[in-house]
């Protein structure tokens, strides 16, 4: 089921922009302001007609929904989504809410089976992850925001860098990261962050796994939110600007962006909301997974686009999250909690060590890996044989990174996890 606005986004030309996720959405915010704040017309909400097949689909009056995607892309690799989020619009009502979705969600990819949902983006572009992720989420995606993370770093130095709040000790070397080496060295407190610190930052991955960097990843939105909004980012305006605009792929207009930030600006005063797509973690095939629960993530998109789910939409949304669970393999097991590979719901209390967060963030680092050598793959193969002996490499190897962190000998671990597609072959 798809719950569906007046009708599908305008067509706009194409304008290619790069930038990282969070960053380019409360830039957002200042450029609206800067240039005089909302235009008198609500252009995100202008619609077309719905086409004939469309007519059926559920409507939800006066919202737009963003896609944003933060992809790890290289000259040479059609990278990934790195990072994924909703937004939900209501310019009308200065409303808003951010809905991160974590890269380890299982989802059905159109012509690929079930896979995880950070490689939509691999295997067909934004076309292919907009339909992912309004599979997932029931809801038409109106308009795509891309961002390449690499712009990150000369984005926040153009701003003259961020304060934040280190909530802990941070600690992690890996020398043989893809970008020359990498050290994470940050302790409690308040800092001042550079572009090449704030990396560090939010790519820390501690024991809580994708969760816990998706939370950071919301903190520091707040700490970049603060900054725009200041009077001494003015004197900045003309560099960031420029970064900005070399650094996003999007099919909004100039003057839609300009709603879009002007609107969460706003929304940031009334108490903008963040969230994240309710689950549980699963080992599926010995690889780990983040698992939607659909009917809670259906109704909490329902309530924040102001749709009544009456008894037939209610109907639909249980007879989908039905079939979903039931293609999960009757061989899924459950997370330990002394494993740290996919994140989970924050606990109370830790008592952790550095060293089992360091030991976390190196497994992570290594699945990450794996993922984006699996990507590139399948990107460049030219058959769909090669396509699936790529991923069948990449998994491979995933899995041995997996069993040889956890201590797992090479015996106790399966010899190949599946291809893209293979779940569907096995629960349809």
């Amino acid at each position: 089921m798809i719950l569906q606005k007046n009708s599908p986004p305008p067509a706009v030309p194409k304008k290619k922009r790069r930038i990282w996720p969070y960053v380019a959405v409360v830039f957002l915010f200042f450029a609206a302001a800067a240039a005089g704040a909302l235009f008198a017309s609500t252009s995100l909400l202008d619609k077309e007609k719905p086409k004939a097949d469309e007519e059926h689909l559920l409507t939800a009056k006066d919202k737009s929904t963003i896609m944003i995607m933060g992809v790890d892309q290289r000259e040479d690799d059609v990278g990934r989504s790195d990072t994924l989020m909703v937004t939900m619009i209501d310019p009308k009502k200065n409303k808003a809410a951010l809905l991160s979705v974590p890269r380890d969600t299982r989802v059905k990819i159109k012509g690929h089976g079930y896979d995880k949902i950070n490689a939509a983006y691999a295997y067909g572009g934004h076309k292919l992850s907009e339909s992912t992720v309004e599979d997932l989420l029931g809801v038409r995606i109106d308009h795509y925001i891309i961002i390449n993370t690499h712009s990150f770093q000369r984005i926040i130095d153009a701003l003259g860098g961020i304060d934040i709040n280190v909530e802990k000790r941070m600690y992690y070397e890996d020398p043989w990261d893809d970008d020359g080496g990498l050290l994470i060295d940050l302790k409690p407190g308040m800092q001042h962050m550079d572009g090449k610190t704030a990396v560090t930052y939010v790519r820390y991955r501690d024991e809580e796994g994708d969760i816990g960097r998706i939370e950071r990843q919301q903190k520091f939105m707040k700490a970049v939110m603060e900054k725009l909004t200041s009077p001494a980012i003015i004197t900045r305006l003309p560099s960031v600007i420029k970064e900005v605009m070399d650094s996003i792929e999007t099919d909004l207009s100039f003057r839609q962006m300009l709603e879009f930030a002007g609107t969460l600006k706003e929304a940031q005063k009334n108490g903008l909301k963040t969230d994240m797509v309710p689950g549980r973690p699963l080992y599926i095939s010995g690889i780990s997974y983040w698992i939607p629960d659909i009917m809670k993530l259906r109704q909490t998109v329902a309530n924040t686009l102001d749709i009544d789910v009456n008894a037939s939409m209610r109907a639909a949304m249980e007879r989908e999250s039905h079939e979903y669970e039931s293609s999960i393999p009757a061989g899924a097991t459950e997370v330990p909690a002394s494993d740290t590979s996919i994140g989970r719901p924050k606990r109370e209390s830790s008592g952790r060590s550095e060293s089992s967060s360091k030991s976390s963030t190196s497994r992570e680092d290594a699945d990450d890996k794996e993922s984006k050598k699996g990507g590139r793959d399948r990107a460049s193969s030219a058959s769909s044989t090669e396509k699936k002996g790529a991923a069948q490499d990449a998994d491979d190897s995933r899995t041995r990174t997996e069993a040889k962190s956890s201590g797992a000998s090479p015996a106790a671990t399966p010899s190949a996890a599946p291809t893209p597609g293979a779940e569907t072959q096995k629960t349809q």
